[in-house]
């Protein structure tokens, strides 16, 4: 896995994100006879919250991002988008974890949505997401906090 980093995001990120989402979900949405050129990115800009948001950046460039927004009884894991050249290596994983972290010290439940057919899918599965409803398009689903037990804490020497 490559040295990465989250930095928080900014409103000057948009477009950079709103490129990335059109490249990552392309194959998903062509598939499900969804994808529009303009939508697929005016969807990002009209949604895109940076104070919920980070980059991810590996090498101090642009690679990703990730929305982690709070909601009545949850957080929403939004944006969640990784250039091509790096699905696979090890930074998702890692960038996940790191979120579910952050939640499940504060006991919250994550709620999210992925395209049905979407790779992403698994990797969602693996971290104990399960299924909450499906549509034509969509798969939400949730995972409720984990309890960090005494097993779970470094040993201190």
């Amino acid at each position: 896995m490559k040295d990465w980093e989250l930095r928080p995001a900014s409103a000057a990120d948009v477009e950079a994100v709103a490129e990335l989402r059109a490249v990552v979900l392309r194959a998903d949405l062509e598939r499900l006879g969804r994808y529009d050129e303009q939508r697929v990115r005016q969807r990002l800009r009209d949604g895109f919250a940076p104070a919920y948001s980070w980059v991810v950046e590996v090498g101090g460039a642009f690679a990703g991002c990730v929305a982690l927004r709070p909601d009545a009884d949850a957080h929403w894991l939004e944006h969640f988008y990784l250039a091509p050249r790096l699905q696979g290596s090890g930074i998702g994983t890692a960038v996940l974890r790191e979120l579910l972290e952050r939640c499940d010290s504060a006991g919250t439940p994550v709620r999210l949505n992925v395209l049905r057919g979407s790779r992403a899918r698994r990797l969602y599965e693996r971290h104990g997401f399960a299924v909450d409803t499906e549509d034509p398009v969509d798969v939400f689903m949730v995972r409720a906090p984990r309890t960090i037990t005494a097993e779970d804490r470094p040993v201190s020497m």
